[in-house]
């Protein structure tokens, strides 16, 4: 691959971006070095396909075009159309995401977007004639057509390749065989499934036409993408990194440093973005408005658009943000990640640290000690896949609503994969780690109950209109000791934590005691940290959860409201099992976070240029004398359009529809219904937040080898009588208390 060359970086070059760039300095030898071993080490890691896959994929591509060539014209045939016109009919396929942007590993699915004219419709003819042309042909096997979903899609296998295949009718009778897809006329008199189908390889095409060096974004890309995935934020439909938000987010660091190689380019992605103050938006170009009267993200405007936390927005008209789904809670687990990144890359330029430590798995089961597990079985092969997309879209949902339910106490990290029990059939889980937001306060008597969230949440997923019988999910509290062993490699649970965990629990020191803000500016330090005080603190924290079994003190409870029932327990958290800092019992509950981010903390990328001196000639930087200058610079970039903008302090539930699944929820009367309709809970005038609240939901908590099970006995009423969090919200008098059903039950009796 090697290094690319300078012959772009000069001083003339064309600006991308709406701002002017932070540095127009080039490579040191330095760079040339660290960007080789970054190179050979992606290599080495197995992230780039052979010549033999490469070659494979540009035959099944080749393929798949000549395939829909002949169904175009044998449709025309069909309906009629004289032979000139049949000749004529045309059909093309163009690819994006991954692929398309050139940073593909072995064994990745292509995306692909089959265009046709406007007589070739989307049920008939696409997934019914070319779907039955695919099923008789030999070379496509695993064949699943998803008609319904908000992007319709058909999925397969071509000679072992998998492929997701778009549709867009175009109004057009022909389609030239030179088509550009960029053009804003492509989107007249199309319908919706074609505009959100278009806009995949219309963004992708954008993205390569606005990044300053092509090769080196795309290695920076593929750089990042590995690290998403080992540090467990690369999922957008988790409310984390998707494959086209880490493009956006690339692109605009290579727009800042047009000149820099890789090496350069991961430092200052994590420089930039610990620096940015989120909601303000991540933008590769102004906002059009186009001429066709399409929504474009603009929070002036729009006022769903005001809710987003993390707007990164796509290029191509009509520009969307691609990061709805992101929460508070998985917001401060990105930012945490940025913050890990930047100060290791500042360790790596002082030779402390390698790609080794950048890269690091993210130890997520043994980063907290309690967890929500989420169960879904099904009937059959084909039942299950269907119910995990449905849960899997819905789970982002549950983590709005233990969010809002707690008032913002009680903090979720979803793990962004799925799991399965190879002894049972057909069967996936999930997990979530929970702990109390770090820096309040906590007072005696506070507790959460989140049995009626859960239950509300499992009330919304069975939903699902192509229900069948069969599709279950079971939503459990499990402690860190009781992870299942089959989710460890090779079904073995880990004797002590690992190296890696070592490292993440002292970041989360300091961030927690309030420092994290001065620890920006001390690179380097909190990367690591001797494993024996870790396995000091675990040893402690085990001892503190044996003793609280045979504790005779009683489980405080608060009085049981009228309407519920006498039996019913809270789902606690008891005092004897908060985590220990350094062996030593915390007076107050200090379960370990990932971070926190400080209210206001936000950085606007708008179009006001920097008025820093910027040297034009190309040479190397002395980095550690210009990171001030390059912190003011990044400053003065990041105010423009949208610099008002501040996302609301409390999200709806469901301001955005998954794009798959977003319409298949029904109502009780089992008719087709949005769900935002049928799941925004009317807020109720209370002054504090509500633990226990008055509804004749009875339940009960089942305890099983260390797992405490969530179930409601009957849901007997609606769960709109849970208030949602008022924009002003008091200190809570709640308490984070899991215990099991037999300490709870011993006591009450």
């Amino acid at each position: 691959m090697g290094i690319p060359g300078l012959s772009d970086q000069n001083s003339g070059q064309q600006r991308l971006g709406i701002t002017e760039p932070i540095s127009l300095a080039g490579p040191s030898e330095d760079d040339v070095i660290k960007t080789r071993e970054l190179e050979k080490y992606l290599q080495g890691v197995g992230l780039y396909e052979s010549q033999e896959e490469a070659v494979g994929r540009e035959e099944v591509l080749g393929r798949l075009d000549q395939i829909v060539k002949i169904w175009v014209k044998n449709i025309s045939r069909g309906k009629g159309f004289n032979e000139q016109l049949v000749q004529e009919a045309n059909a093309k396929i163009f690819t994006f995401g991954s692929y398309r942007l050139g940073v593909h590993g072995p064994g990745a699915d292509i995306d692909t977007l089959c265009v046709g004219p406007r007589h070739a419709t989307r049920d008939d003819d696409f997934f019914g004639e070319l779907g039955k042309m695919l099923s008789e042909m030999q070379e496509v096997t695993e064949l699943h057509p998803v008609p319904d979903a908000h992007v319709p899609v058909m999925k397969f296998k071509f000679n072992g390749v998998s492929v997701d295949l778009l549709y867009a009718r175009l109004a057009l009778w022909v389609i030239p065989e030179d088509l550009d897809i960029s053009q804003e006329s492509i989107l007249q008199n199309v319908d919706e499934q074609t505009v959100l189908s278009l806009n995949g390889c219309r963004v992708t095409d954008q993205v390569l036409r606005l990044v300053p060096n092509i090769q080196t974004f795309r290695t920076t890309l593929r750089c990042m993408r590995f690290w998403a995935k080992r540090r467990g934020v690369y999922s957008n439909v988790a409310g984390f990194l998707g494959g086209i938000n880490l493009a956006l987010l690339v692109a605009r660091i290579c727009q800042l440093y047009p000149n820099a190689l890789p090496n350069m380019l991961v430092s200052r992605f994590f420089r930039v973005y610990t620096q940015w103050r989120w909601p303000n938006p991540v933008m590769l170009c102004a906002i059009e408005e186009g001429s066709l009267g399409l929504p474009v993200w603009d929070p002036r405007r729009n006022p769903k658009d005001r809710y987003h936390l993390m707007p990164i927005i796509t290029p191509a008209y009509p520009c969307m943000n691609s990061t709805y789904n992101v929460t508070s809670s998985t917001l401060r687990v990105m930012s945490d990640e940025f913050q890990r990144g930047s100060e290791i890359c500042e360790a790596m330029e002082a030779s402390k640290a390698n790609w080794n430590t950048l890269f690091e798995p993210y130890p997520f089961f043994e980063s907290y000690k309690n967890y929500l597990q989420i169960d879904i079985t099904a009937e059959n092969a084909d039942d299950l896949r269907q119910w995990k997309g449905w849960v899997e879209s819905r789970l982002r949902q549950l983590t709005l609503k233990i969010e809002r339910h707690t008032y913002g106490m009680l903090q979720c990290h979803p793990h962004p994969g799925e799991f399965s029990d190879k002894s049972r059939s057909f069967h996936h889980c999930y997990f979530m780690g929970l702990q109390r937001k770090q820096g309040v306060p906590v007072n005696e008597g506070e507790q959460f109950d989140i049995r009626l969230t859960v239950e509300e949440f499992k009330h919304s997923v069975n939903a699902y209109t192509l229900w069948k019988p069969g599709m279950d999910i079971h939503v459990s509290h499990v402690k860190r000791r009781n992870i299942p062993a089959y989710i460890f490699p090779g079904g073995v649970r880990p004797s002590g934590p690992s190296k890696v965990s070592a490292e993440n629990k002292q970041s989360s020191k300091l961030r927690a005691s309030g420092h994290g803000q001065a620890e920006k500016s001390q690179g380097g330090k909190g990367v690591a940290v001797g494993a024996d005080d870790v396995k000091k603190r675990r040893r402690s924290e085990d001892d503190m959860d044996n003793s609280s079994k045979n504790s005779k003190s009683p489980v405080s409870l608060p009085p049981p409201s009228r309407e519920v029932n006498e039996d019913m327990t809270p789902i606690k958290w008891d005092e004897s099992e908060v985590n220990s800092i350094d062996g030593q019992k915390s007076k107050k509950l200090c379960l370990r976070s990932q971070g926190e981010i400080p209210p206001g903390d936000s950085v606007t990328n708008g179009s006001v240029a920097s008025n820093q001196q910027v040297n034009p000639m190309i040479a190397a930087t002395d980095i550690s004398s210009s990171k001030e200058e390059e912190k003011l610079a990044i400053e003065k970039i990041m105010s423009g359009p949208y610099d008002a903008h501040q996302a609301f302090p409390e999200e709806p539930e469901e301001l955005e529809d998954d794009t798959q699944y977003g319409n298949q929820v029904k109502d009780t009367t089992g008719s087709m219904k949005n769900i935002s309709e049928s799941l925004v809970l009317k807020p109720a005038v209370t002054e504090e937040p509500v633990v226990y609240m008055e509804t004749t939901c009875s339940s009960s908590l089942c305890s099983n080898e260390g797992v405490e099970e969530l179930e409601s006995a009957e849901l007997t009423a609606p769960l709109l009588t849970v208030p949602p969090a008022p924009a002003p919200v008091k200190k809570p008098l709640i308490r984070l208390n899991f215990t099991s059903l037999v300490k709870a039950a011993d006591k009450s009796s």
